[in-house]
Protein backbone atom coordinates (compact mmCIF):
# COMPACT_ATOMS: atom_id res chain seq x y z
CA UNK A 1 0.00 0.00 0.00
CA UNK A 2 1.23 3.98 -0.76
CA UNK A 3 0.76 6.78 1.21
CA UNK A 4 -0.65 8.88 -0.52
CA UNK A 5 -1.54 13.03 1.26
CA UNK A 6 -3.92 15.19 -0.40
CA UNK A 7 -5.45 18.59 0.41
CA UNK A 8 -9.56 19.37 0.26
CA UNK A 9 -11.45 22.47 1.36
CA UNK A 10 -13.36 22.43 4.81
CA UNK A 11 -16.92 21.88 2.65
CA UNK A 12 -15.27 18.95 0.85
CA UNK A 13 -13.70 17.41 4.14
CA UNK A 14 -17.33 17.69 6.23
CA UNK A 15 -18.94 15.46 3.47
CA UNK A 16 -15.98 13.53 3.60
CA UNK A 17 -16.80 12.62 6.89
CA UNK A 18 -21.24 12.82 6.72
CA UNK A 19 -19.94 10.21 4.00
CA UNK A 20 -17.59 7.78 6.35
CA UNK A 21 -20.34 7.98 9.24
CA UNK A 22 -23.06 6.97 6.49
CA UNK A 23 -21.46 4.12 5.07
CA UNK A 24 -19.44 2.95 7.76
CA UNK A 25 -16.18 3.30 6.78
CA UNK A 26 -13.54 3.35 9.86
CA UNK A 27 -11.75 5.92 8.50
CA UNK A 28 -11.09 8.56 6.19
CA UNK A 29 -8.50 6.78 4.35
CA UNK A 30 -10.85 3.51 3.75
CA UNK A 31 -13.82 5.78 2.63
CA UNK A 32 -11.53 7.81 0.00
CA UNK A 33 -10.16 4.24 -1.12
CA UNK A 34 -13.94 3.02 -1.62
CA UNK A 35 -14.85 6.24 -3.11
CA UNK A 36 -11.79 6.43 -5.91
CA UNK A 37 -12.26 2.18 -6.08
CA UNK A 38 -15.96 3.15 -7.24
CA UNK A 39 -15.20 6.02 -9.56
CA UNK A 40 -12.47 3.61 -11.43
CA UNK A 41 -15.06 0.82 -12.24
CA UNK A 42 -17.65 4.13 -13.71
CA UNK A 43 -15.37 5.63 -16.16
CA UNK A 44 -16.66 5.79 -19.61
CA UNK A 45 -12.97 5.55 -20.88
CA UNK A 46 -12.97 1.74 -20.03
CA UNK A 47 -11.73 0.05 -23.00
CA UNK A 48 -14.72 -2.52 -23.93
CA UNK A 49 -12.63 -5.87 -24.83
CA UNK A 50 -12.05 -5.07 -20.81
CA UNK A 51 -12.99 -8.42 -18.89
CA UNK A 52 -15.83 -7.81 -16.43
CA UNK A 53 -18.34 -9.34 -14.33
CA UNK A 54 -21.45 -6.81 -14.25
CA UNK A 55 -24.17 -6.81 -11.80
CA UNK A 56 -27.68 -5.55 -13.65
CA UNK A 57 -30.29 -4.41 -11.63
CA UNK A 58 -33.62 -3.00 -13.22
CA UNK A 59 -37.41 -3.08 -12.16
CA UNK A 60 -39.77 -4.25 -14.35
CA UNK A 61 -43.70 -3.52 -15.49
CA UNK A 62 -44.44 -6.79 -16.40
CA UNK A 63 -47.24 -6.26 -18.39
CA UNK A 64 -45.46 -3.84 -20.55
CA UNK A 65 -45.76 -5.40 -23.70
CA UNK A 66 -44.35 -8.92 -22.98
CA UNK A 67 -41.83 -7.73 -21.47
CA UNK A 68 -42.12 -10.92 -19.02
CA UNK A 69 -41.13 -13.14 -22.01
CA UNK A 70 -38.61 -11.06 -23.33
CA UNK A 71 -36.43 -10.69 -20.69
CA UNK A 72 -35.61 -14.53 -19.89
CA UNK A 73 -35.61 -14.55 -23.33
CA UNK A 74 -32.47 -12.51 -23.38
CA UNK A 75 -30.95 -13.83 -20.78
CA UNK A 76 -31.03 -17.41 -23.29
CA UNK A 77 -29.81 -15.39 -26.21
CA UNK A 78 -26.59 -14.56 -23.89
CA UNK A 79 -26.34 -17.63 -21.95
CA UNK A 80 -22.69 -17.98 -22.64
CA UNK A 81 -22.60 -14.46 -20.16
CA UNK A 82 -25.10 -14.90 -17.72
CA UNK A 83 -24.12 -16.68 -14.68
CA UNK A 84 -27.18 -16.09 -12.54
CA UNK A 85 -30.48 -14.42 -12.52
CA UNK A 86 -32.97 -13.47 -9.80
CA UNK A 87 -36.17 -11.77 -10.58
CA UNK A 88 -38.42 -11.04 -7.15
CA UNK A 89 -42.02 -10.01 -7.46
CA UNK A 90 -42.86 -6.42 -5.62
CA UNK A 91 -46.85 -6.61 -6.59
CA UNK A 92 -48.79 -8.23 -9.27
CA UNK A 93 -47.21 -6.35 -12.33
CA UNK A 94 -43.83 -5.23 -11.00
CA UNK A 95 -40.45 -7.18 -10.20
CA UNK A 96 -37.04 -6.25 -9.34
CA UNK A 97 -34.30 -8.68 -11.80
CA UNK A 98 -30.79 -8.67 -11.09
CA UNK A 99 -28.65 -10.63 -13.48
CA UNK A 100 -24.66 -11.48 -12.90
CA UNK A 101 -22.98 -12.02 -16.07
CA UNK A 102 -19.58 -12.01 -17.19
CA UNK A 103 -17.79 -10.72 -20.42
CA UNK A 104 -16.16 -7.69 -22.15
CA UNK A 105 -17.00 -4.76 -20.72
CA UNK A 106 -18.60 -3.25 -24.37
CA UNK A 107 -20.63 -6.29 -25.28
CA UNK A 108 -22.12 -6.33 -21.09
CA UNK A 109 -22.85 -2.53 -21.51
CA UNK A 110 -24.53 -2.42 -25.52
CA UNK A 111 -26.69 -5.75 -23.73
CA UNK A 112 -27.72 -3.70 -20.52
CA UNK A 113 -27.85 -0.32 -22.30
CA UNK A 114 -30.75 -2.25 -24.82
CA UNK A 115 -32.77 -3.66 -22.26
CA UNK A 116 -32.68 -0.14 -20.28
CA UNK A 117 -34.26 1.29 -23.30
CA UNK A 118 -37.42 -0.78 -23.63
CA UNK A 119 -40.71 0.28 -22.69
CA UNK A 120 -41.41 -0.99 -19.23
CA UNK A 121 -38.05 -0.95 -17.71
CA UNK A 122 -37.54 1.24 -14.92
CA UNK A 123 -34.33 2.20 -12.44
CA UNK A 124 -31.77 0.59 -14.76
CA UNK A 125 -28.23 0.34 -13.22
CA UNK A 126 -24.58 -1.82 -14.30
CA UNK A 127 -22.14 -2.21 -12.03
CA UNK A 128 -18.87 -3.44 -13.61
CA UNK A 129 -16.30 -4.87 -11.74
CA UNK A 130 -12.94 -5.27 -13.53
CA UNK A 131 -11.49 -8.99 -13.18
CA UNK A 132 -8.22 -11.02 -15.33
CA UNK A 133 -8.02 -14.44 -14.76
CA UNK A 134 -4.79 -16.82 -13.22
CA UNK A 135 -2.41 -17.33 -16.13
CA UNK A 136 -1.02 -20.51 -14.25
CA UNK A 137 -3.68 -23.74 -13.96
CA UNK A 138 -3.65 -25.88 -10.65
CA UNK A 139 -5.71 -28.40 -8.51
CA UNK A 140 -6.92 -28.46 -4.95
CA UNK A 141 -6.68 -32.40 -4.03
CA UNK A 142 -6.14 -35.92 -5.30
CA UNK A 143 -9.19 -35.98 -7.17
CA UNK A 144 -9.31 -32.90 -7.89
CA UNK A 145 -10.00 -31.11 -11.28
CA UNK A 146 -7.16 -28.50 -13.11
CA UNK A 147 -9.07 -25.35 -13.63
CA UNK A 148 -8.13 -21.27 -13.06
CA UNK A 149 -9.37 -18.53 -10.65
CA UNK A 150 -10.90 -15.36 -11.83
CA UNK A 151 -9.20 -12.34 -10.23
CA UNK A 152 -10.66 -9.00 -8.90
CA UNK A 153 -8.89 -6.41 -10.29
CA UNK A 154 -8.97 -2.51 -8.43
CA UNK A 155 -9.47 -1.02 -11.63
CA UNK A 156 -9.83 -1.45 -15.37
Amino acid sequence: MQRVTITMTDEIADKLDRFMKASGAQNRSEAIRDLVRRALTTRSDVPPQSACLAVLSCALDQSSRNLAGRVPQSRLDRHDQNIAALSIPLDHTTSLEVAVMRGRVGELTGAAESLFLERGVMHGSLALIPIGEDSQRHAHGDNAYEHTHLKVQSAF
